[in-house]
């Protein structure tokens, strides 16, 4: 099964579209989302484009607030903290990575928790740990999203995560915990980490090395999601997994494109609504 992340977030943005228009009717405004880039990265340029595209296609309010790679880390929090106290604002996006010369700890740590729509606040952060009502990192909420769409089991079944950054890693390993999963938390140096992945009934994979998961490390009949994004030399966008030989011996995996990336850009969505109606609820 190829698990097609760019049709399962179209019906999720579907549903979240007419779920907006709803809220709107009854509450008297839209969910707000302002996003804030600093500097001209293309990468970042072209994810900030499809947040904004999915944003405007669900029905949501706010801002593009584009500055210049020259803003000091001041100026920054002064809009942030502009954004925080606007009751106007349900959700507040800081796209990264920053210039060298703003310290991105502190630009999360500034982010009014009830507004930190990537789930990256500390006390979002601890939240989820503590079993909390929280905002959940959108990439590991978009991951448990597809195994819910492809109905894969997930009690009692052994998951393998490899790498452990604080966006993936480590939220999804909780996710998958709370869904009572068996996980290990495996990395670049882990030993015999091929004999490791081949325990996997799930295995997640977010280090960052094209190709760095081959045929041999996967059980027969495995889930595979691959948050991996690599461009080669020749362009082209390609997985931690190697897609090709692993797709044969997997019961389900996800493409790249076209597989969890689409997700995180829903779940975005998603968590700019959960925000605007814990707010206007209170």
């Amino acid at each position: 099964m190829i698990i097609d992340g760019k049709q399962i977030a179209q019906t999720l943005r579907n549903e979240m579209r007419d779920e907006v228009a709803r809220l709107t009717a009854q509450y008297g405004r839209k969910p707000c989302l302002d996003v804030i880039i600093v500097g001209e990265d293309p990468a970042s340029m072209s994810y900030v484009r499809s947040k904004i595209k999915a944003s405007e296609y669900c029905g949501l309010d706010g801002e593009l607030l584009r500055l210049p790679a020259t803003t000091t880390e001041d100026e920054l929090l002064r809009l942030i903290h502009e954004r925080n106290d606007n009751p106007l604002v349900d959700g507040i996006l800081v796209q990264l990575p920053l210039p060298h010369h703003i310290n991105e700890l502190s630009i999360i740590e500034a982010i009014a928790p009830e507004k930190d729509v990537d789930g990256f606040h500390p006390s979002n952060v601890a939240g989820l740990w503590l079993n909390r009502q929280t905002i959940v990192p959108c990439t590991p909420k978009g991951i448990m999203a597809l195994l819910e769409a492809t109905t894969t089991p997930l009690a009692g079944q052994h998951a393998v995560v490899v790498g452990r950054s604080n966006i993936v890693g480590k939220p999804v390993a909780k996710l998958l915990l709370d869904k009572n999963c068996t996980v290990t938390i495996a990395h670049s140096r882990t030993a015999d980490l091929a004999a490791v992945c081949r325990t996997a009934d799930i295995l997640v994979v977010a280090v960052g090395r094209p190709h760095m998961i081959t045929a041999e490390m996967v059980k027969l009949g495995a889930t595979v999601i691959d948050v991996g994004i690599n461009r080669l030399a020749n362009g082209r966008l390609v997985g931690d997994v190697d897609y090709d030989g692993v797709a044969p011996i997997a019961r389900a995996i996800t493409p790249v494109p076209g597989g969890v990336g689409p997700m995180t850009i829903a779940m975005l969505i998603r968590n700019t609504i959960e925000c605007y109606q814990r707010r206007i609820t209170k």
